[in-house]
């Protein structure tokens, strides 16, 4: 069977593939390997490690979500504490998280009908089999990203802003966020999307992403953005979950601020404007623990926090065979 060559083409091929950041290794073989980018900046917020492609957009996905927070702040809104950790949250959907969001709903005249995100299930899975036994179906509430969304409608609510259209990109508070981003990042927004909960994405570098966590851990008492990395760090459980590493990493790390992404993406920043950021190519959350424990360690972190993160064993007939781990 022939086949016309104006049928064919060619291959795109990159010609520096990104390095093997995780190893899947099982029995002693390994059996895949995952690729990606990441950089580490010093305290000076110079560039100390780049691996693969630091410089090219990417959407980081729920890790710009602490700029999301950031950016109802500017808009006016007066959130802190649980509430404003929520807000910059891709909870697990446990029974505190679910019920802080309807009280956030009701305290700005507002219900859950007019959030935007999708209904969903918990984003924990032992919460899921707990919320599944009780006979609940999917809610825009149990959506992870409902704390964003409530913060979003509560700040259009206060600035007389449209509600129905408050995930528009040309909305005013998605500008305002837009402006958000890129002062944080250093970088002007390279690209905007759709994100998973229907919120505008802007697409961002690695580098910039690692610098908008170290600006939010320096920025100055009282500001938008240190108050975001204050509430963030203080009431880790409400940005993520009971069992999830971001909150185990900010609980027992004194001063970072830590927050995934999907897609295997992962930003850090510690106290001293230290900071990383890396995005795995093919979205493999499992490797998530290891390269950011090993990446950690490389920094001079050793508390036990960071071996935990970084167990991922693999099993086989009900036993530990094998793990992912670090690759550099």
């Amino acid at each position: 069977m022939s086949v016309s060559s104006a049928s064919v083409t060619a291959p795109v091929t990159d010609p520096v593939a990104a390095p093997v950041l995780a190893e899947v290794v099982r029995s002693g073989f390994v059996e895949g390997r995952h690729r990606g980018s990441l950089v580490v900046l010093g305290a000076d917020g110079s560039v100390e490690l780049a691996l693969g492609d630091v410089t090219g957009p990417v959407f980081p996905r729920s890790s710009n979500k602490p700029m999301q927070a950031a950016g109802v702040l500017h808009a006016g809104l007066d959130l802190s504490g649980e509430r404003l950790a929520l807000a910059a949250a891709s909870h697990s959907g446990e029974t505190f998280h679910r019920d802080l969001v309807h009280k956030m709903l009701g305290e700005h005249g507002l219900t859950p009908a007019q959030l935007r995100c999708p209904p969903d299930l918990p984003l924990d899975p032992q919460e899921r089999e707990t919320y599944l036994a009780a006979g609940a179906v999917r809610d825009r509430v149990a959506m992870n990203c409902s704390g964003k969304h409530t913060a979003m409608l509560a700040a259009c609510a206060l600035r007389d802003w449209p509600l129905e259209s408050y995930l528009d990109p040309a909305h005013p508070l998605q500008l305002l966020i837009h402006r958000v981003v890129e002062d944080a990042a250093g970088e002007p927004v390279a690209a905007v999307g759709t994100d998973g909960c229907g919120a505008p994405l802007m697409a961002i570098s690695l580098t910039g992403l690692a610098r908008a966590y170290r600006a939010f851990v320096l920025a100055a008492p009282g500001s938008p953005e240190r108050r975001v990395a204050d509430a963030m760090r203080a009431h880790p459980e409400y940005v993520a979950g009971t069992r999830r590493p971001d909150t185990w990493l900010m609980r027992d790390v004194p001063g970072a601020l830590s927050k995934m992404g999907a897609e295997a993406v992962q930003a850090v920043a510690l106290p001293d404007g230290r900071a990383l950021a890396f995005k795995i190519e093919d979205g493999a959350a499992r490797t998530l623990g290891p390269v950011l424990a090993r990446a950690l360690t490389l920094m001079g972190v050793h508390a036990p926090v960071v071996e935990r993160i970084g167990h991922a064993p693999l099993h086989g007939g009900g036993r530990e065979v094998g793990e992912i781990r670090a690759a550099f």
